[in-house]
């Protein structure tokens, strides 16, 4: 379908009364999802979708809203509204909300949401780096060692994180780097006291080597020691991460 063009489509028919926008949003989201609506595809207008959903333009135009604020519609004016093309980094919000009001025990979960997503990431990286990459990563890891060497904690946080971007930009998959970014946001505080203890308690030059290691580990595609080194790293001891 081109872009700007209407059709009439399954997910315009009518709605009931509970929860009106609520159900606008799951109406246009399921739309999405069994492809009624593409990216790039033009929404009928506020006035169209409130007679055939048979709600107020106040509904849309909230429902509307929402969905813009996630990063799935785009408003374009004087054009209309369009849902978007492509990954937003407003689309991961909901997530990282959500994450964070839930009242489990976040510290578990979150260790083993990391293992997760680290793994996933670091075979990706082993698979697809180019040497583009492992040069990009080489010298993140360079900037990380001096910056240890420096003692300056939060600089050293600065300098991991980008480490840890790299090795997700040479996964070439941009989903998966996005809810690593989230993973990262969400531990950032862990992983600050986590550098600061071991800069603190003299295990600066464990920390060196743990970031080698992983160097080594995407460049070399050591697959055998990539699960190993992950669940046994500095950032999983909790006797680390507790002081």
């Amino acid at each position: 379908m081109e872009v700007g063009e209407v059709v009439e489509k399954n997910f315009l028919r009518p709605i009931d009364n509970t929860s009106i926008v609520q159900q606008v949003i799951d109406r246009l989201t399921y739309a999405m999802i069994y492809k009624e609506l593409r990216p790039g595809d033009k929404l009928p207008t506020e006035m169209e979708l409130a007679a055939s959903f048979g709600v107020g333009r106040n509904s849309i135009r909230e429902a509307i809203k929402i969905l813009v604020s996630f990063g799935v519609l785009d408003i374009r004016r004087p054009e209309g509204t369009f849902v978007a093309s492509g990954f937003s980094d407003k689309m991961i919000n909901p997530l990282l909300y959500g994450i964070i009001l839930d009242q489990s025990d976040s510290l578990d979960n979150l260790k083993e949401l990391r293992e997760w997503i680290d793994f996933g990431i670091l075979e990706l990286a082993m698979e697809k780096a180019e040497p583009e990459d492992l040069f990009q990563l080489e010298e993140h890891l360079n900037n990380l060692l001096k910056e240890i060497d420096r003692g300056n904690a939060e600089k050293v946080f600065i300098a991991d994180d980008n480490f840890h971007e790299g090795i997700s930009t040479a996964a070439h998959n941009s989903l998966l780097g996005q809810i690593a970014k989230l993973v990262r946001t969400l531990t950032s505080e862990i992983r600050m006291n986590t550098i600061r203890n071991m800069i603190n308690t003299g295990k600066s030059d464990e920390l060196k080597r743990a970031h080698e290691d992983l160097f080594k580990v995407v460049k070399n595609k050591n697959d055998d020691a990539a699960r190993k080194m992950l669940v046994e790293g500095y950032f999983y001891r909790y006797n680390t991460l507790r002081k």
